[in-house]
């Protein structure tokens, strides 16, 4: 991993962790950027932070929540994917980044978001966030679907892929 890449996820963990979150995953190494796994007991208290309050209970569609820092770098993308055990909740923290969206395969129109917007993706939406000229930060909650089979990591249908995986 480049230094800066290094430096740059450091500062958010550091900050993450001055916050009060506990962190119970991270990864650094993906392609477009990395995510932070924060502890599901905290999930109301990560909502007071980035969700302006919002009650978890709201959120809940089987159950469980899931709440993650995703760390997207400039000019990276994730891949153009869906789940079939969640829905997810975005707000973006810091910076801009684009968003596609489609409830098809085909890929919608590139949206650009800000700090403090919200964004709500249903379970099978089609989706992909995208680094724009610098690091974007977005909160992330998965809204499991499923309480006998919760989401996780391999519930992403790629249906495109920058990064052949």
């Amino acid at each position: 991993m480049d230094n800066n890449k290094n430096q740059f996820f450091n500062k958010v963990e550091q900050q993450l962790v001055k916050q009060g979150l506990k962190l119970s995953a991270k990864d650094f190494n993906r392609p477009w950027g990395g995510f932070f796994v924060i502890d599901e007991e905290q999930a109301q208290y990560f909502a007071d932070l980035y969700f302006d309050g919002i009650n978890v209970d709201e959120l809940r569609i089987g159950g469980k929540l899931s709440p993650k820092v995703l760390v997207v770098a400039p000019e990276q993308r994730l891949s153009w994917q869906y789940h079939h055990g969640r829905a997810e909740i975005w707000q973006v923290i810091e910076g801009n980044v684009g968003i596609v969206r489609s409830d098809t395969d085909l890929e919608g129109e590139l949206k650009i978001y800000h700090k403090q917007e919200r964004i709500v993706l249903k379970q099978g939406e089609r989706h992909r966030l995208i680094g724009l000229s610098d690091w974007g930060i977005v909160a992330e909650i998965w809204q499991h679907t499923n309480p006998g089979n919760p989401s996780d990591e391999n519930d992403i249908v790629r249906i495109q892929d920058d990064y052949s995986r």
